[in-house]
C-alpha cells in the first residue's frame, strides 16, 4: 500500500471516461488499498482511480470521522437520486487551491461491485452522497466545476491558474 501522486488538471485523463472493471481481483484490491492511503493522506472523503492515473471505474468514499470506514466500489452507478438537493463546497486535489458550492441530490442509491466482487446496492445520504456522486463524475471524465455556470467555471479555472503560477 502506498500514497500515489495525483494527476494534475488539465491532464486529459481527467476528461476521459474510465473503463469498466467487470470483476474484482487482487490487482483491483491493491489499487483500492493505494487509493484509501492516498485519500487519507489528503485528507479527503473520496477518490476516483483516474485521479491517480488509473483509468478503471474504481472509487473509494469515506465521509466519516473514523478511519477504516472506506467503502470500495467498482463500476458504481447511481440507480436512484432524491429530488431534495444538497449544496456542498467541493474541491479536488487535481485542481488545488480552489473550491465551489455544488448542488447535487441529497441522497442516492448506488449499485457497485464490492470488495468481495458481489453486486451491492447501498443508500448514501448527505456528505456520503455528495462524495460518491463526485467520484462517479470523475469516472465519467467530469470535474465538479462542470456543474457550475459557464461564468463561474471560467472564474474558478482562472483563479486555479493563478494559484498554480504563484505556488
Amino acid at each position: 500500500m502506498s500514497v500515489r501522486p495525483f494527476v494534475m488538471w488539465p491532464d486529459p485523463r481527467l476528461r476521459t471516461p474510465c473503463t469498466e472493471v467487470g470483476a474484482v481481483d487482487a490487482e483491483v484490491r491493491r489499487i483500492w488499498d493505494d487509493m484509501v492511503d492516498t485519500m487519507e493522506a489528503m485528507p479527503g472523503v473520496g477518490l476516483a482511480a483516474c485521479q491517480i492515473g488509473v483509468m478503471r471505474r474504481l472509487a473509494v468514499v469515506a465521509a466519516s470521522e473514523a478511519r477504516g470506514q472506506a467503502i470500495r466500489m467498482a463500476d458504481p452507478v447511481v440507480i436512484h437520486a432524491s429530488i431534495e438537493p444538497r449544496t456542498h463546497e467541493e474541491a479536488s486535489p487535481n485542481l488545488p487551491g480552489v473550491s465551489a458550492p455544488v448542488e447535487r441530490p441529497r441522497a442516492v442509491t448506488v449499485r457497485f461491485l464490492n470488495e468481495t466482487g458481489e453486486v451491492e446496492e447501498r443508500d448514501f445520504v448527505g456528505l456520503w452522497a455528495t462524495s460518491v456522486q463526485h467520484q462517479i463524475d470523475h469516472l465519467a471524465g467530469q470535474m465538479y466545476f462542470d456543474r457550475l455556470s459557464r461564468m463561474r467555471r471560467q472564474m474558478l479555472l482562472k483563479k486555479a491558474g493563478k494559484v498554480r503560477r504563484t505556488g
